[in-house]
């Protein structure tokens, strides 16, 4: 796994690190892990299994155990499964997103899912997407990122996207649930969401989504060259 380039980009709900996270991975031709959509994965399995998600022996063990396959169509829209069927629009919902927030707390369920994500490190390199893929799942990581934002512009980021889907939302409930899960994800004991000590903190706040990817690029390829991040 040390020979293998990995790029981590950490940061808040609402960041923007998804977005970024899959267009660095297109650029530079590595695959991509969205940890975020495993943790969303293990809060939708214990939601159809009826486990409660503060259960956090069982849960761990649905994150060891759960059949999961990530893929994309023709397109290169993404494709999620879990147990065989489509989730895709499941695991991007609002109350998916709060409910992976509260199982990522849980120590054990974070364990279960260690090898698994280190699992997707292979050649020719990999984007990392998460809150602590710079800190924990690699630390070793050639080129880390913590990407950020004000509270506001996140709350309005998610609104419009929200809204672009034709989901209903309003502004002061996302800002809300932004904040909550800001403190869950900063406070909890196992993995707190920090920038990693020698990450590169990128507050993105009046920044386009553009200029937000060729500032990374530009130091993938400071830092590793253009060569392998090509």
């Amino acid at each position: 796994m040390l020979d293998i380039p990995v790029l981590t980009i950490d940061g808040p709900s609402g960041s923007g690190k998804g977005t970024v996270s899959r267009a660095a991975a297109r650029a530079l031709g590595w695959g991509l892990l969205d940890s975020g959509a495993l943790y969303r994965l293990v809060a939708l399995a214990a939601r159809r299994a009826g486990i409660d998600l503060h259960d956090e022996r069982r849960v761990a063990h649905l994150a060891q155990s759960m059949d999961i396959q990530f893929g994309s169509t023709a397109s290169g829209a993404e494709i999620v499964r879990l147990g065989g069927e489509e989730v895709t629009t499941d695991i991007r919902t609002e109350s998916a997103g709060n409910d992976a927030s509260k199982v990522a707390a849980l120590p054990a369920v974070r364990r279960a899912l260690l090898d698994r994500q280190r699992g997707f490190a292979r050649p020719p390199g990999l984007v990392a997407d998460g809150r602590d893929m710079g800190t924990v799942v690699f630390p070793d990581a050639r080129v880390k990122i913590f990407l950020t934002a004000s509270a506001a512009e996140r709350a309005q980021r998610r609104y419009k996207q929200l809204k672009e889907k034709g989901v209903a939302a309003t502004l002061a409930a996302l800002s809300s649930e932004i904040a909550e899960r800001d403190r869950r994800d900063t406070e909890r004991a196992a993995a707190p969401l920090v920038a990693s000590q020698d990450a590169v903190v990128l507050d993105s706040t009046g920044m386009t989504i553009e200029a937000v990817i060729e500032r990374i690029l530009s130091i993938v390829r400071e830092r590793i060259g253009p060569a392998q991040s090509r």
